[in-house]
């Protein structure tokens, strides 16, 4: 402990010294922040204040959008912050909650998508069961497996990353905390750290995967017994779901699920599951689904209607 003691703060390279490069990125990221943040709070409202929220699948995508806010303001505030300064530094003490928050809300968020795997095979494969399976009680206990989850996933990582000594270079290739690049500035042997980051995060996120395109396999096969009506609209919301999977996995296996060592293309994809799926999943879950628009629109238009009658009093 008293090696780490001798880094009290990283310097995060980021992704180019050029300064137009990095004004345009400052206004992409932030777009893209205000974007997520925007679609997801909409969802939120939109759910919580319509019958929807008695519906598992929509019980289950208010906590997604939840999620995919706490896991994205983990780390993209501080990027955009760093965009606007010429040295971007990081507390030692920052650095190390970032890792750990990152793989909690990112956990919990790949438990929430396999959960609502399981949901949509109640609901097609076995709709006479389905309020029975999917009652409001096992969804509350299954999204409380899924916090677990993210606790017994992102606490161990934790524990390997805060022991390991840092005695500089200080310099991490990369725009936030995440394990590999700290474990390349790590003054240690590290191998044996890797192999477990790559058991915890990369296998997971490769059986994870598998389990959940195998589990719409199913879904697609059962899909031939249904009326051409049904079948439309379950391919529609598995579609957006399986759109959600390929955007979040890819990228994550990729990353995790090889040799611990860093390249300068991880930053870029690493984008995609930190900004860039968290920021469509509003899109994705919205404009293919019509429930959920007609919600929105009812919400959203009563509220413009009482609205204007409250102006209209406070004139009158």
């Amino acid at each position: 402990m008293e090696m780490q003691r001798n880094v009290s703060e990283f310097i995060l390279l980021g992704f180019s010294y050029d300064q137009n490069m990095q004004i345009f990125c400052f206004v992409l990221f932030l777009f893209c922040y205000v974007a997520l943040l925007a679609g997801n709070l909409l969802i939120l409202v939109s759910i919580r204040c319509s019958p929807l929220f008695h519906q598992p699948m929509y019980y289950f995508l208010s906590h997604l959008s939840t999620m995919d806010i706490c896991y994205t303001s983990s780390i993209t505030p501080k990027l955009i912050a760093d965009l606007l300064v010429e040295r971007k530094t990081i507390s030692y003490g920052t650095c190390m909650l970032q890792v750990f928050t990152m793989h909690f809300f990112g956990m919990i968020e790949v438990l929430i998508l396999t959960v609502m795997a399981f949901d949509r095979y109640a609901a097609i494969c076995k709709p006479l069961h389905y309020l029975l399976i999917m009652n409001r009680t096992r969804c509350s206990l299954l999204l409380l497996v899924a916090w677990a989850g993210g606790a017994v996933h992102s606490f161990p990582q934790f524990f390997m990353v805060i022991r390991l000594p840092f005695c500089g270079p200080n310099e991490i290739d990369h725009y936030f905390c995440d394990i590999f690049p700290l474990l390349k500035v790590a003054c240690s042997d590290t191998y044996i750290t890797g192999v477990l980051v790559i058991a915890f995060s990369g296998i997971v996120a490769l059986v994870t995967f598998i389990v959940l395109f195998v589990s719409y396999g199913i879904i697609l096969f059962t899909l031939r017994n249904l009326s051409a009506e049904g079948r439309r609209k379950a391919l529609s919301t598995c579609g957006s779901h399986i759109t959600v999977v390929i955007l979040f996995f890819g990228p994550v296996i990729f990353i995790y699920l090889r040799p611990p060592t860093t390249f300068p293309e991880d930053k870029i994809f690493a984008l995609f599951y930190t900004i860039i799926a968290p920021m469509f999943n509003p899109l994705i879950y919205t404009l293919r689904n019509s429930e959920m628009k007609n919600a929105m629109r009812k919400i959203w238009c009563q509220t413009s209607e009482l609205n204007i009658f409250l102006a209209k009093q406070r004139g009158s």
